[in-house]
């Protein structure tokens, strides 16, 4: 069977590697550039060092910090609208996913004869129309390298992924200054996230060959570094090796796809708007226990990476262990695991069941099949 897998066509990474901003502005002879942002990663210094480079070279820019987390249909049209009228021709992300996922709808939609409206209802017909670069400012989305872009649908209750492998970015930076002052809790909530990814990927139906290479690697940078990463704000090896994790998750996406976890998450942060990465934290340990017996091979292999000193336990063995780690890595980091913290009661289960049974562009690719009723236990467990 044969299988393909694309990627950035340039990735930089290591500490100060923004200042290759610089060389790609020369190469490419850009004169205006957006930049999409945050106000919280704008006012923490994070873009400065890119907009000095940009002044060096006296390149035009123009900023769009108004973008908002987990962002509507709504709230992306409008920043494109507005971006659209700067006529640049490089659009720079400085972010997290939500920031990134604008940026790779706007390099789709800027100047093109579709709109968003029409990216949803058929993301095929996405061509890409500028060329973008993402620096992300957190350690776990994977948006700097996947082909992908999630917009919340308020009258829906929940979120859709655009899905097109043209809006896979052209360059990415992973620079560790822009995770060095991370907030704890945004190191837990991100980290899961990039966890979940290489797991579910790696589990996934869709898996091939080349997508478990990224999966694998990034499980094993994200197990053997998050919790020093968490507790330590001068860990910049292990926050190096997060970003580098986040990234192979985001290729592990992909060329495979997420699982369950994901599909059952999106209606929390669609209507309830929990973090993603804090959704995805509390459904992981379940939705994997849940799938343990169809994926055992897997789970295993996943131990076999993370834990030589279980060489000799058998494959059972090895499955529980990794979904008691993923339990253990939520606890340590202390993300919050009940719904009940943010309002959410059992009269709210019926929808949440409805919500995430219409997920099937992931749940398709979980190893067993969910009933109504597996889905509703599962949301039940974490109540």
């Amino acid at each position: 069977m044969t299988c393909a897998i694309q990627i950035p066509s340039s990735i930089h990474a290591g500490k100060g590697s923004i200042d290759t901003l610089s060389e790609i502005i020369e190469r490419d002879s850009v004169k205006r550039i957006v930049l999409f942002t945050d106000k919280g990663v704008r006012n923490a210094g994070l873009c400065e060092r890119a907009l000095s480079i940009c002044n060096a070279h006296k390149v035009e820019y123009q900023i769009f910090d108004g973008i908002a987390a987990e962002p509507s249909v709504q709230d992306v049209d409008r920043v494109i609208q507005a971006a659209s009228d700067v006529n640049a021709d490089l659009l720079l992300a400085i972010g997290g996913g939500s920031v990134m996922d604008t940026a790779k709808l706007a390099s789709v939609l800027i100047g093109a004869s579709y709109t968003l409206q029409d990216l949803l209802r058929d993301a095929s017909q996405a061509r890409k129309m500028i060329r973008s670069i993402m620096v992300p400012t957190t350690c776990g989305t994977g948006s700097e390298a996947t082909c992908n872009a999630i917009v919340a649908i308020p009258e829906e209750r929940s979120k859709k992924g655009i899905v097109n492998t043209v809006m896979i970015p052209d360059e990415v930076i992973l620079d560790v200054n822009m995770i060095a002052r991370l907030p704890k809790g945004s190191i837990a909530a991100t980290g899961v996230d990039a966890l979940a990814h290489g797991i579910e990927c790696y589990t996934s139906k869709k898996a091939t060959m080349l997508s478990n290479i990224y999966a694998l690697a990034c499980v094993k940078l994200i197990f053997s570094s998050i919790e020093r990463a968490y507790v330590d704000p001068d860990a910049f090896e292990a926050k190096m090796h997060m970003m580098l994790g986040a990234f192979y998750g985001g290729i592990a996406i992909t060329g495979s796809g997420t699982t369950a976890v994901h599909a059952l998450s999106y209606p929390l942060g669609g209507k309830y708007h929990i973090p993603h990465g804090v959704s995805n934290a509390m459904l992981f340990a379940p939705v994997m226990a849940f799938n343990r017996d169809a994926c055992v091979q897997q789970l295993s292999e996943i131990c076999d990476a993370v834990n030589p000193h279980m060489a000799s336990a058998s494959c059972d063995e090895k499955s529980l262990y990794v979904v008691d780690r993923i339990a253990q890595v939520v606890k340590n980091t202390e993300i919050p695991v009940s719904l009940e913290k943010f309002g959410i009661t059992t009269e709210d289960i019926d929808s949440l069941v409805t919500a995430g049974s219409q997920q099937q562009r992931l749940l398709v690719n979980n190893q067993k099949e969910l009933s109504l009723d597996d889905i509703r236990s599962i949301y039940q467990q974490v109540l």
